[in-house]
């Protein structure tokens, strides 16, 4: 049976990192923020590449559900062991039924809102709380623990940079497969697996090949945005006190 882990996170969190050390792994192929397009669908947000993803992508619901749950790849999808979800959290809509999620298991990857506020602005003309998705990644953390009575292991992103073996052999003991070294070291380059959006997005994860050192987003934000972070703060630790600690 295919084993579908679902890693629930925000924007520049190191995810697009994460997807690639799953990917690498010769068992796991990965699918790349699936709901896109229907956030943008349902928003009208005027996200960079916006034409493309909605062409790319299924804009129905049912119908993205329904290729994250077959057990059959499609066509033009290799054959795996596992199935790595790379899922956003602001994608999913407060009241959205969650229940396709009951038989997958669950990760959930946050940072520093402050570091991810910077971030995002590096890209973005502003940020919000709704398009940081902290705030719904408290929430569907909640609902995903309810859902299947155990509480998804969290890991933070400074953490993985800092000690990734150490991280993801944690990891991968919560949710039940084996590590493997290969998920420390990667190609660069992109990926047929990457979604259209990557060429605004990826540019640093394309010349990587593998977990930089620690380091942090410049911080140096307008007052609005240091409220904002101070406002996240607290559905950030609200994760951040479950998570799996560094060994080193």
């Amino acid at each position: 049976m295919t084993i579908r882990i679902a890693m629930w996170s925000g924007p520049r969190n190191i995810s697009t990192a994460l997807m690639r050390s799953w990917e690498n792994r010769p068992d796991c192929s990965v699918i790349d923020e699936p709901f896109y397009a229907c956030y943008l669908l349902e928003t009208g947000l005027q996200h960079p590449c916006r034409e493309a993803i909605l062409a790319a992508q299924p804009t129905e619901r049912a119908e993205v559900v329904r290729r994250l749950i077959q057990d059959e790849p499609a066509q033009d999808e290799p054959a795996t062991a596992i199935v790595y979800q790379k899922h956003m959290t602001h994608h999913i809509p407060r009241g959205a039924d969650l229940g396709w999620c009951a038989d997958l298991r669950h990760a959930f990857l946050i940072r520093q809102p402050a570091e991810v506020i910077a971030s995002y602005l590096g890209k973005m003309p502003e940020a919000t709380e709704e398009g940081i998705g902290i705030v719904r990644q408290r929430e569907i953390y909640e609902e995903i623990a309810a859902l299947t009575g155990n509480p998804p292991a969290v890991i933070d992103s400074g953490d993985v940079l800092q000690d990734p073996a150490g991280i993801l052999r944690q990891l991968c003991e919560r949710l039940e497969v084996p590590f493997t070294e290969a998920m420390l070291r990667w190609p660069p380059g992109p990926r047929p697996s990457d979604g259209v959006w990557a060429p605004h997005w990826y540019g640093a994860v394309e010349k990587s090949t593998g977990f930089g050192p620690p380091r942090k987003a410049k911080a140096d934000l307008a007052p609005a945005h240091r409220q904002l972070a101070e406002a996240m703060g607290e559905h950030y630790e609200a994760l951040a006190g479950q998570r799996l600690r560094p060994v080193v």
